[in-house]
């Protein structure tokens, strides 16, 4: 599976920017997709998941009620919609895919696709 992220850049706090990632290669309902990002000097961390029917999603704690994942299987795309930005949100986003079922580890993601930087400004 080939993953190609896209919609990073920098936007001001309390904005808005929509992050999509189009996978290539697999049948992409087969598989769980997420995003993880990781700050300098943080740990990576996921932010959100979803299972292959968009049935189950997983969200950190930090994003959960402004951030929502989603997918479309037709366009074989998953995307992160980012409301309220906070600066704290800073980092380079990873889109990620796995076979079926979702997972909190980066490890548990053997496709991995480059990453986009998102910079919010206070």
């Amino acid at each position: 599976v080939q993953l190609q992220a896209s919609g990073g850049g920098l936007v001001q706090a309390g904005g808005s920017l929509r992050l999509a990632c189009a996978a290539s290669g697999r049948t992409f309902s087969n598989y769980a997709m997420g995003w993880f990002r990781q700050a300098p000097g943080n740990e990576r961390e996921l932010v959100a998941a979803i299972g292959g029917s968009s049935t189950n999603t997983r969200y950190a704690g930090s994003v959960k009620g402004r951030f929502t994942i989603s997918r479309d299987n037709a366009k074989n795309t998953v995307y992160l919609q980012m409301n309220s930005l906070k600066p704290e949100d800073t980092a380079v986003y990873y889109c990620v895919a796995r076979p079926y079922l979702i997972s909190g580890e980066w490890i548990g993601y053997p496709y991995r696709g480059q990453g986009t930087l998102v910079t919010v400004s206070s």
